[in-house]
């Protein structure tokens, strides 16, 4: 589908450039930076996005390309670093800025753009400047550090702010003014129109005869994968597998099979707790729990099915975050977390992938399974991390450890759905600490655990904010807790923001 071309220079919001352009109605992708002329020219692009980035274009080893061979191909944006960057391969000059400008800033228009205001709050992240602009430039708008903000040519738009964040007030506007005034694009679209573009995808990717096998997590993306083949293939040829690693909420596995099978779907329970609580035990690392319950789910879901079956393919429901997340796009960078969907399996098991939602973000899938039919409940709950509790348990993972966060995870949140707070939140969980604390309960000292609380809200889980609570719930949920929980004495809730935390713990 024709669209908008992301590079990707290493920015954290990259991801958000991508997902604005598709809530105004254009289709994008993020590439890296290196991506070659050859396959941009191909894929015709409207426009082409130079992303934000940590680096200053003077380091030595910073990603740097033809700007002048991008600009022959199509109108050229560019955010923060690709406004440095355009300016230093152009002729124009980049310098270290006297005084940095990060976190909310204004920005003053002198030649002002369709429905952006002449005054605009923004959102700035640099350190370097532009100082003088490439011939034929113009700078069009100014920070209140006097620093240029914005400057424009013929096929040419930059900007030193990033107006895809949130906190850039008339973000989407800009976005949409290079879209549709520069690059004349169509804002067609539709996440939910494209459902039988993606059974068609599968039919001609699996064929005729082939069998698939699904991995059911128990959470929107698998089950909207699992329901998007069984419609395209027909159940007999879709087999589902849900394995209960130990690691789900209170009675969750029991529940959420019954689930699938009104669905339709062709599905396996299979009970494996005692195998990755048996190859947890003692490992306290977060990434090694991750690591290990991975290779486990790997080996527990190879005995799962029946190989006397053509089982030919795996499904997996691989977002577009977890590509593009998993994979650098400058190279050497830090790995914050692992994500459980990408890689391992197909070559262990020796199938093939479908991920036919691998280039949807989470609000698409969500939109793409209302089109599939799901209810309404399942589509809107919170997401679950792939290790399930074991990242919700800080230290190591022990059965009673487990027994404690479910049945404080389902007081907290049979309250939260109880007040009508669930779907005003983004995520919300407990987290069991390795911390043990002094207290009073039944005129007795206890020495017991501690529970925190988090629940955030986002748009898109690449920033989150800590829910402002009244206190009388707060008060009401901790009392809950404490009397009914057995092994919970003490009570605390998160108030971090992401960033700069992340919103799970591990």
């Amino acid at each position: 589908m024709r669209g908008f071309i992301i590079l990707d220079f290493g920015s954290q919001f990259t991801q958000l450039i991508a997902r604005r352009l598709r809530e105004l109605g254009f289709y994008s992708e993020i590439h890296s930076y290196k991506y070659s002329a050859e396959e941009i020219r191909k894929k015709n692009p409207y426009g082409i996005i130079l992303s934000g980035g940590p680096n200053s274009v003077y380091e030595e080893g910073s990603p740097q390309r033809d700007i002048k061979e991008l600009r022959n191909i199509s109108p050229l944006l560019g955010v923060c670093y690709g406004m440095q960057l355009l300016s230093h391969q152009l002729g124009g000059k980049v310098t270290k800025a006297q005084h940095r400008e990060y976190g909310l800033n204004y920005v003053t228009w002198t030649s002002v753009l369709k429905d952006v205001p002449k005054k605009q709050k923004v959102w700035m992240s640099h350190g370097d400047v532009v100082e003088t602009a490439p011939e034929g430039f113009e700078i069009i708008a100014n920070s209140d550090g006097n620093h240029p903000a914005a400057m424009r040519s013929e096929n040419v738009l930059a900007v030193q702010f990033h107006p895809e964040v949130a906190h850039t007030e008339h973000g989407l506007d800009l976005l949409r003014y290079f879209a549709q005034e520069m690059c004349h694009a169509p804002a067609d679209w539709d996440a939910p129109h494209i459902k039988d573009h993606l059974m068609e995808e599968v039919r001609k990717q699996v064929g005729e005869t082939d069998h698939v096998l699904v991995g059911l997590s128990g959470g929107v993306d698998s089950t909207v994968v699992a329901t998007l083949l069984t419609k395209a293939l027909g159940a007999e040829r879709v087999h589902c597998v849900f394995v209960d690693n130990g690691l789900l909420r209170k009675n969750e596995f029991e529940n959420v099979l019954e689930s699938y099978k009104g669905l339709g779907l062709n599905v396996k329970g299979v009970d494996a707790s005692r195998e990755f609580l048996s190859e947890l035990k003692g490992k306290t690392d977060p990434e090694e729990k991750r690591k290990t319950i991975g290779r486990v789910f790997i080996e527990v879901f190879d005995k799962s099915y029946d190989k006397k079956l053509p089982i030919k393919w795996l499904a997996q429901g691989t977002l577009y975050p977890d590509v593009i997340e998993s994979v650098s796009s400058i190279g050497g960078s830090v790995t914050i977390k692992s994500h459980h969907n990408v890689g391992g399996l197909p070559e262990k098991m020796h199938l093939g992938l479908v991920e036919p939602v691998r280039e949807l973000f989470k609000d698409e899938v969500r939109a793409l399974g209302a089109q599939l039919g799901l209810p309404h409940a399942m589509l809107w709950r919170h997401p679950f991390p792939g290790p399930g509790l074991a990242i919700r348990v800080l230290g190591e993972v022990t059965e009673e450890r487990l027994r404690i966060l479910k049945d404080c995870d389902d007081v907290y949140i049979s309250e939260l759905r109880r007040h009508g707070l669930y779907e005003k939140i983004w995520q919300a969980f407990c987290v069991l600490l390795p911390v043990k604390t002094v207290g009073v309960q039944g005129d007795s000292r206890t020495y017991d655990h501690v529970l925190a609380l988090r629940a955030v809200t986002s748009s898109d889980g690449m920033t989150a904010d800590w829910y402002p609570f009244e206190f009388q719930f707060l008060r009401d949920v901790s009392n809950l807790i404490t009397n009914k929980v057995k092994g919970v004495n003490r009570v605390v809730y998160d108030v971090t923001s992401k960033p700069p935390g992340t919103i799970e713990w591990e």
